[in-house]
């Protein structure tokens, strides 16, 4: 089943749905597959290092940093879905994103979900 059976919206060439709520609406969930996750470890270069640490003098965004969070979640996102997929669903429910610092050299961005099958309510 594609994404396209969903009903469109952003996720519209997806193979797997990926939801933060605990269900989707107009469909039912005929199996559990269980906890699928993404993982990345991103360290930030000495240049965004030490431009992030001029800036945070003056304060305003740190868009070196942001631009590299936005990758790095987009990993960890992507590692998810090719999870799930190879598991056999077609939808993760309860997405969530947890980041943490890994040992003072980088970010840690954890993508995890519950890896689900749905069909079509009849």
């Amino acid at each position: 089943m594609g994404i396209e059976d969903f009903g469109g919206g952003q996720h519209e060439k997806a193979d797997v749905l990926v939801v933060t709520t605990n269900d989707v609406p107009g469909y039912r969930v005929e199996r559990v597959i269980g906890e699928v996750f993404g993982l990345t470890v991103r360290s930030r270069h000495i240049g965004s290092q030490i431009g992030a640490g001029l800036k945070s003098l003056v304060g305003g965004e740190l868009k070196g940093l942001t631009k590299t969070l936005v990758e790095t979640r987009n990993q960890a996102m992507e590692r998810l879905v090719q999870q799930a997929k190879a598991r056999g669903a077609n939808a993760v429910l309860m997405f969530r994103f947890d980041v943490t610092e890994a040992a003072d050299v980088g970010t840690e961005v954890c993508a995890y979900g519950t890896a689900v099958v749905i069909a079509p309510e009849r």
